[in-house]
């Protein structure tokens, strides 16, 4: 079940967050106008933009079934954290050209969240830091985001696999790994359930 639909343009949007959205930043317990969180912000409008340049974006809520929490859990190796799901879809020449989901985590003792999004086939094409309420150093450096380009669900993705811990971020590298895993699965299971999935 789809929820809460609406569509936003490619074009940069203002840093505070949409009203149609100030649910959603209430319900992951994000502060709304937070000094800390805005002097990190990437806007999800900026990043997506950065991503599939002269596309359009679709964002809907989704909530999980159980089973389908079970499913992500099973397949990434960490819970989700939520069974609410934030999805936009970027649509370029009337197809969908990427999808991409809202992450957020404890790092530390504090929440980040991740917009992590994925190219047409299913793969990793960027993640971007949309909200970082832990000390700034604890954030890797531009560079170590790369390592997620083309990444699938796999025994690959993980850290001290195909992607290489960073000294002293060694849990934000590890929460990194594993919202890329969950979003990886989240898709998966979505594109199932609306029949364009492969089946199991």
């Amino acid at each position: 079940m789809i929820r809460g639909a609406r569509k936003c343009r490619g074009s940069r949007q203002p840093d505070s967050p949409a009203p149609g959205w100030m649910a959603l930043f209430l319900v992951l317990g994000l502060p709304i106008g937070d000094p800390s969180l805005e002097a990190r912000v990437i806007t999800r409008e900026e990043a997506l933009s950065m991503s599939f340049p002269g596309a359009t974006f679709e964002s809907s809520i989704i909530f999980l079934t159980k089973e389908e929490e079970q499913e992500i859990a099973k397949q990434s190796g960490s819970p989700a954290p939520s069974a609410m799901v934030a999805r936009y879809l970027a649509r370029a020449g009337g197809k969908i050209v990427g999808r991409a989901y809202l992450d957020t985590h404890i790092v530390r003792t504090k929440k980040e969240s991740l917009l992590v999004i994925l190219d047409a086939d299913g793969k990793v094409k960027r993640i971007e830091t949309v909200a970082f309420l832990e000390p700034p150093e604890y954030i890797p450096p531009d560079r170590w985001y790369q390592q997620f380009q083309g990444q699938a669900l796999d025994d690959g993705l993980r850290l001290g696999r195909d992607i290489h811990p960073v000294t002293g971020a060694t849990l934000t590298a590890r929460a990194t790994t594993d919202a890329a895993r969950r979003a990886l699965a989240t898709d998966q299971i979505l594109l199932r359930r609306e029949g364009r999935g492969k089946k199991p």
